[in-house]
């Protein structure tokens, strides 16, 4: 006989597994070396079932969220789990994204022979070694991108794999920032398996595990509601990524959105074959924009976990741009593709619901890294940063400026921490006028950014919309296009999206971010 679900008691539990994973992230973020981590709070965190289903997850950075039970899913797939072993992982062909981002996942026994539950958290790591400092090259192969590291045990009944970490910290430029930032990951997990042994040890394990399988099922009801809200029907949409980084040609992205009662379809397959240069995206990207998208038309009140996605079917096609073949480029696909992931499946939705949906965002996190000899103290460094741009306006009111939107959820790096690491000055970072798309409801301006190299460094960019703009809706006109450009000498070089150059010592670069699509006709 099943037990009977007291409500009260699931939305107790439900707090308290979304809590452990809030915590996990505060020991990562104040215990992390880099700014990237500590200041932008680069990272996500989340709890699984025994069998990889994804429980609770902290609001953290979207495109981590949704593909980590691929992670988990690659470590269940070792059969030599013991207590106390941690899985370190980042190949996007083996449950991960794209390289910078290393995953920890920690298998959590409680009597039984087999672990009942796993934790893991993701952190970008500002260089993980390959063709140019911070990890994210115009690269054409996966191997120029860096260090690959299959599902293996940095953690061995307890104690730390040293020969594996130093083998790590051999192939990356910042060795004792990754060590740091490691380090602050593993007491992350450790945090939160001791929070996980409270709960289940004042509930019961068969009560936590039955609590659990009550909020996937929750979770799976409250989507199919969502679902059931949208008329019935087929939605098509398509748009596009200014180019791979190696040629000029527009990369398609296509989706077809089919809505049958209490359940979704929403098919990819028909978008570009993957491409030479970065922006292959591999399936885990795919299904963390589609989830995403979802619970962005779900209730606050729905718990973030795997039932959400019960409703929904994703397909897509093997050796495309949105579900790449090894060993396709996949840097830029985790941080630029998947933003018109969603651009695209937001597209087919306002086909369903015009009044509902917004219009397209800045649809970049506008990727810079910048690298090389620190002159302060000849070391080698490894600046990462995403920039913020404009959010689109919607039926609700105008778009939000300067802000980070849909897939990444990190914050700016503080002017003061940029200029104590690195060697850099922040000559200006405003808000972009104008740059947002007329409507009746504006879109949100991008920001405008300049920096000033202190010493010479390779300044590379991923960036997207300085070909195409963000759509407006419903009559709003698209946001404007980002720019970017290098002042040296006196004398401005116009750059591509999608570049890499030796920058000089006194160079200024200067970067201008999309604004948000408007929406809505202009009032007469």
């Amino acid at each position: 006989m099943q037990k009977a679900i007291d409500p009260i008691r699931l939305e107790v539990l439900k707090n308290r597994f979304t809590s452990l994973t809030e915590e996990m992230g505060a020991v990562l973020m104040r215990t992390a070396f880099s700014p990237n981590i500590k200041e932008r709070r680069d990272f996500s965190c989340a709890l699984f079932d025994r069998s990889g289903q994804m429980i609770a997850q902290a609001a953290h950075i979207p495109v981590h969220l949704g593909s980590m039970p691929l992670s988990v899913a690659a470590a269940l797939e070792r059969n030599d789990l013991a207590p106390g072993d941690m899985i370190l992982l980042n190949d996007p062909y083996r449950g991960g994204t794209h390289l910078p981002d290393v995953t920890l996942v920690t298998p959590v026994f409680l009597g039984e022979d087999a672990p009942e539950f796993f934790l893991a958290n993701r952190a970008h790591h500002a260089d993980v070694g390959g063709m140019s400092a911070g990890s994210l090259p115009l690269s054409t192969e996966i191997f120029q991108e860096g260090l690959r590291i299959p599902p293996v045990k940095i953690v061995r009944g307890g104690q730390l794999d040293r020969e594996l970490l130093a083998m790590f910290l051999a192939n990356v430029r910042t060795p004792v920032e990754r060590e740091g930032d490691l380090t602050a990951q593993l007491a992350a997990n450790r945090v939160g398996e001791r929070r996980l042994r409270e709960i289940v040890g004042q509930y019961g394990l068969a009560e936590a595990e039955c609590y659990c399988g009550a909020l996937l099922d929750y979770g799976a009801k409250l989507m199919a509601e969502v679902i059931a809200a949208i008329p019935d029907g087929s939605y098509r949409f398509e748009d596009f990524l200014d180019d791979d980084g190696v040629g000029e040609a527009p990369v398609p992205i296509r989706c077809t959105l089919t809505v049958e009662g209490e359940r979704a379809t929403v098919d990819f397959s028909e978008s570009s074959t993957q491409v030479a240069g970065c922006v292959n995206a591999v399936r885990a990207i795919t299904l963390s924009a589609v989830f995403y998208v979802f619970r962005l038309l779900a209730p606050e009140e729905i718990p973030n976990n795997a039932g959400c996605m019960r409703p929904v079917e994703v397909i897509t096609k093997p050796g495309t741009v949105v579900d790449c073949r090894f060993p396709a480029a996949v840097a830029g696909g985790n941080v630029e593709t998947s933003q018109r992931l969603v651009d695209v499946l937001l597209g087919a939705l306002a086909r369903a619901l015009p009044e509902r949906i917004p219009a397209a965002s800045g649809g970049s996190m506008n990727n810079l890294t910048i690298g090389g000899v620190d002159p302060r103290s000849g070391e080698l460094f490894a600046y990462y940063e995403t920039i913020a741009g404009g959010a689109g306006a919607g039926p609700a009111g105008i778009g939000a400026s300067g802000i980070q939107t849909h897939m990444t959820n990190t914050l700016n790096t503080p002017v003061e921490a940029l200029e104590h690491a690195y060697p850099l000055r922040a000559r200006r970072y405003r808000l972009r006028d104008g740059s947002g798309g007329s409507g009746r409801h504006r879109g949100g301006d991008g920001v405008v950014k300049e920096w000033e190299l202190l010493g010479d460094a390779r300044i590379t960019l991923i960036s997207e919309r300085r070909r195409t703009a963000p759509y407006g809706l419903q009559g709003g006109a698209a946001g404007a296009r980002g720019r970017n450009r290098l002042l040296r000498n006196g004398k401005v070089t116009e750059l591509p999206g999608k570049c890499s150059i030796e920058g000089k010592a006194g160079d200024r670069l200067i970067v201008e971010t999309p604004g948000g699509g408007g929406w809505g006709g202009l009032k007469s």
